[in-house]
């Protein structure tokens, strides 16, 4: 039995969560399902917006911010947030090649940003315990440890909006469909 997570709008969502989801539809033109169902708790909301505005300000660049998108969601297995995040990576002018890459979990021809694919994927499946020799082998692809740090924010607001979905089975918005992804995608 799966248990039904409701989607919520701007007109019925609880009081709290109201402005949170009239502000994302100002933004992106329509209110996701994600942010829909996590409107439930308007402070889940909150969290989660407030790590997307920060890491959105991280000292990463920006198309390194995809790909730790990208790869957190594809490592946690996450359907919505490797569809949207394609999606928007690909609307960023991130090289389609590198979108494909990241979806089916095969290295990057940039050795910068597979620096940054690497330790996000051994982050997230490590559970933090990356070694030394990973950490290094970033460093020396020219990231600095700010960007170390930047990486866990981004994985922090990935794990919200990742397990999210995987416990409400969030439904992909018509925005993202064009990008739909499984697991089964995986090299």
């Amino acid at each position: 039995m799966m248990i039904d997570f409701r989607v919520y709008d701007e007109s019925d969502a609880p009081e709290a969560a109201r402005p949170m989801l009239e502000a994302a539809k100002k933004r992106m033109g329509f209110v996701t399902t994600l942010n829909g169902v996590m409107a439930e708790s308007p402070e889940l909301l909150a969290g989660y917006n407030a790590l997307a505005e920060q890491f959105g300000r991280s000292s990463l660049p920006g198309p390194a911010k995809h790909v730790v998108w990208i790869t957190a969601s594809v490592e946690n297995g996450c359907e919505y947030c490797v569809a949207a995040h394609s999606t928007l990576a690909l609307r960023a002018r991130v090289p389609a090649e590198v979108v494909e890459a990241l979806r089916t979990g095969k290295p990057l021809p940039d050795p910068a940003l597979e620096a940054a694919r690497r330790l996000t994927q051994q982050m997230v499946a490590r559970r933090g315990w990356v070694d030394d020799a990973e950490l290094e082998a970033f460093l020396a692809a020219g990231y600095t440890r700010r960007h170390v740090l930047d990486i866990v924010l981004g994985v922090g607001m990935k794990t919200l909006s990742n397990y999210t979905n995987h416990l409400a089975h969030t439904p992909l918005d018509p925005a993202w469909q064009g990008q739909e992804w499984t697991p089964d995608q995986l090299a």
